[in-house]
Parts: structure tokens; C-alpha cells; sequence
């Protein structure tokens, strides 16, 4: 009989760290891979953030702390929360976790019972599924298309709803498509949340920050604030700050699940890191020069990677509009055969393919809900970039 739980039978490893174990290996063996799998940025944390560690260390803040966080960066998310949502919230209504990852968890924890339904367009980030099931929820994919650049549709969202839906999660811009939506898209979604006053609204904002558009990123509650008091709004400082080791994310929500959710982070993790902590204070409070040059670079490696895939045989594109993904359709390579006589029978045969014939890794979009398509990251040099997108091109082109 086995030890571990049913629950935990339900779930899978993280397609991004099987895709790292490849990677090493084939490595080790003296394969030269360019790894466009990262999911995270490949700068520095800025210096001024280091420095309010730093000093923190100097003043004694290495204790525990709160268990939903300090008041300081608590105080400071509710300023960044206010700008980005347009709603005011106070500090007790915000929990600090060890990474966005947990406070969507913890929100998921709080809050399912067995059966319920969770509603994921897809493609999704590719633990949204796993959390829900770890949890006893239903993950309920919503599925979406190029035609609307990825993005849920208020007809998509209204078939989807029933009598046990708990949660619509949204992601934007996405991971993995880099998907924006605009003010008048949010408006027909929210109408829809208006109509279902059972269904709660979580909003992954992570990569908010990070939006290649001429206009800032619209927040469903910046369109309705009404639904505030059924929302959590989650974000970090993870990806506009470089900040992923850190492991800093916060949440704002109403009162019941912000109090439910410190009840069981008090039983689990505790606080997070107090070092952290003070570093994200002066990320969200301190100079923005760093999160404008991020996105200025990886707007400049997009348009390298968009140019260097396009015209390549049986690969559509969706530019994408924040993030730092691109999200290949690759539906019409399905079925052509590799010089070796092998047949691409799916898009992981294709990522397979890719990994041993142009030594470059990307993770297939059957991970992501998206069957027919891979993620590729832009969030690497220029020249791994340029080789990377000029090798898939070649072998693609290469197919039968």
C-alpha cells in the first residue's frame, strides 16, 4: 500500500522542471542547449532592492515575522493595489505569502470544497489545474483561440458557469501567451461575474507590470469595482522586479478570506522571509527606472523572436502583448515526418524534435491546455534568442 495521499496521486511535476532535468542531462552529456524554457528573467535584482536587504540584516530584521506579513509591506502592496486596481485596500485586508504561487494556493485552500468548480481559460499557467485538484476542486477548462488572441470570451465564460462554479482565475497579460485584454473586453466579462453573484473572481497580476502596449494594464475591478468584495487580487514582485528567488507575493481581498487564508498560513509556512520582505518594500516604494528598462528589454527581444519565427512552415503567431512569451500554434506540423522518417504526432513529438535536432528547448502546450502549440521565452540574451528562433526555424523547414 502506498504512502502517499490520493490527493497528491492527482497531480504532476511541473512540466518546467521535467524540462530542466532534460536540459542538465543532455548538457552533461556535452550537448550544447539553448534553453528557452526559463520562466523567469534573466537580470539581477537591482541594486537599491539588494541594499534595503541589506540594511534590514543591519538593523536586526532577521526575526520572525507576522504570519500575514509586515505591516511595512503590507502598507506598501496597498498603495501599489490602489494604483493598479483602484480600489483602497487596508492592510488588513492584504496577506504577504512566499511567492504569488502560494497566496493563489492558499486562496484555492481557504476556500474549496470537494467538487467545486474552478474555471481556467486556457492556456493557462500550468499549476492552476494541479492547485485545484490538490485542493478537491473540479478545474474547468475554458478553452480560447488565436482568433481572439487568446483571450475569454463573455459567451465562453456564460457556457462555462454552473451552480458549482467557485472561482473564474484570470491571468494578464498571460502566462503563456502574453495576452492584454482591453477595458471594453473586461467590461463584457464582468457583466457576465454580475450576473452569477456565486462565482468569485481571482486575478493573477504578476506580470502586469511587464505590458509591451501603449496603455497601462486594465484591471477587471478598475471596470467594476463592485465586484471587490468577491475578488482576490493576487500579485509579486517576482517578475517586474527580478526578484523570482526572493519568493514575495502578496493578495488583497475581503475581510472572511483574508483572515481565512492567515489562519492557514499560520499553520503551514508562517510568514515569509523577513529579509524579503524589506526588499519588496523598496521595490514597490522605491525608484521604477528598472521595471521600465525590463520592459523596454524584453519588448526589444519579443520583436527579435517574432522576427526570426516569422515565415517559418506550419508555425502560426499571436504577438504577444506583455509577459515574455511567445505561444506558437504548430497544429500544421502535426503529421510530418523528420528526416530520420519518425512522425510528429504531437506537439510534445515536436518539442522532442526541436530539443535533439536544433538543440533548443521550449515546453509543449499540451501542459498549458493548448494541444497543437508550444511555449518558447523570450527571457534570455539576444543571441540566445536569434540562434534559438533561427534553429527552430531550420528545423522545422526540415520536415516532411
Amino acid at each position: 500500500m502506498s504512502i502517499v495521499a490520493d490527493r497528491i496521486k492527482r497531480i504532476k511535476l511541473s512540466p518546467s522542471v521535467a524540462a530542466r532535468a532534460i536540459i542538465a542531462e543532455l548538457r552533461e552529456q556535452g550537448r550544447r542547449i539553448i534553453d528557452l524554457t526559463i520562466g523567469e528573467p534573466d537580470f539581477g535584482t537591482p541594486q537599491h532592492i539588494c541594499q534595503a536587504a541589506t540594511a534590514a540584516m543591519a538593523r536586526g530584521e532577521t526575526k520572525y515575522p507576522p504570519a500575514q506579513g509586515t505591516v511595512a509591506l503590507r502598507r506598501a502592496a496597498s498603495a501599489e493595489l490602489r494604483a493598479a486596481t483602484g480600489i483602497d485596500y487596508p492592510v488588513p485586508r492584504i496577506i504577504v505569502g512566499t511567492g504569488a504561487k502560494q497566496v493563489i494556493f492558499n486562496g484555492l485552500a481557504a476556500t474549496l470544497n470537494e467538487g467545486d468548480e474552478v474555471l481556467i481559460p486556457a492556456p493557462f499557467w500550468v499549476s492552476y489545474p494541479d492547485m485545484v485538484l490538490v485542493n478537491g476542486g473540479t478545474p474547468i477548462t475554458v478553452p480560447t483561440t488565436p482568433a481572439t488572441d487568446y483571450k475569454l470570451t463573455p459567451q465562453a465564460l456564460e457556457s462555462a458557469i454552473t451552480p458549482r462554479t467557485k472561482w473564474l482565475m484570470m491571468n494578464a497579460p498571460s502566462n503563456p501567451t502574453g495576452s492584454v485584454y482591453t477595458e471594453a473586453e473586461l467590461r463584457g466579462l464582468t457583466d457576465v461575474l454580475k450576473r452569477h453573484p456565486h462565482v468569485w473572481l481571482m486575478t493573477d497580476d504578476i506580470y502586469a507590470r511587464l505590458n509591451f502596449t501603449d496603455t497601462p494594464t486594465v484591471h477587471p475591478l478598475q471596470v467594476a469595482p463592485e465586484l471587490a468584495d468577491r475578488t482576490l487580487v493576487i500579485n509579486g514582485v517576482s517578475k517586474a522586479y527580478a526578484m523570482t528567488g526572493w519568493r514575495i507575493g502578496y493578495g488583497a481581498g475581503p475581510d472572511e478570506l483574508i483572515k481565512a487564508m492567515a489562519i492557514l498560513q499560520s499553520q503551514s509556512t508562517s510568514g515569509a522571509s523577513s529579509v524579503s520582505q524589506a526588499a519588496a518594500v523598496e521595490a514597490l516604494s522605491g525608484p521604477q527606472d528598472c521595471v521600465t528598462e525590463f520592459t523596454r528589454v524584453f519588448r526589444e527581444r519579443r520583436d527579435l523572436a517574432i522576427a526570426e519565427l516569422s515565415g517559418t512552415p506550419g508555425l502560426d503567431i499571436v504577438v504577444p502583448q506583455g509577459a515574455f512569451y511567445v505561444f506558437p500554434d504548430c497544429s500544421g506540423l502535426l503529421g510530418r515526418k523528420t528526416p530520420d522518417g519518425a512522425t510528429i504526432h504531437s506537439d510534445t513529438d515536436l518539442t522532442h524534435y526541436l530539443l535533439r535536432e536544433a538543440g533548443v528547448a521550449v515546453i509543449d502546450g499540451h501542459a498549458y491546455g493548448a494541444p497543437g502549440t508550444f511555449r518558447l521565452s523570450f527571457a534570455a540574451s539576444l543571441d540566445d534568442i536569434r540562434q534559438g528562433c533561427s534553429a527552430i526555424r531550420a528545423a522545422c523547414a526540415r520536415l516532411a
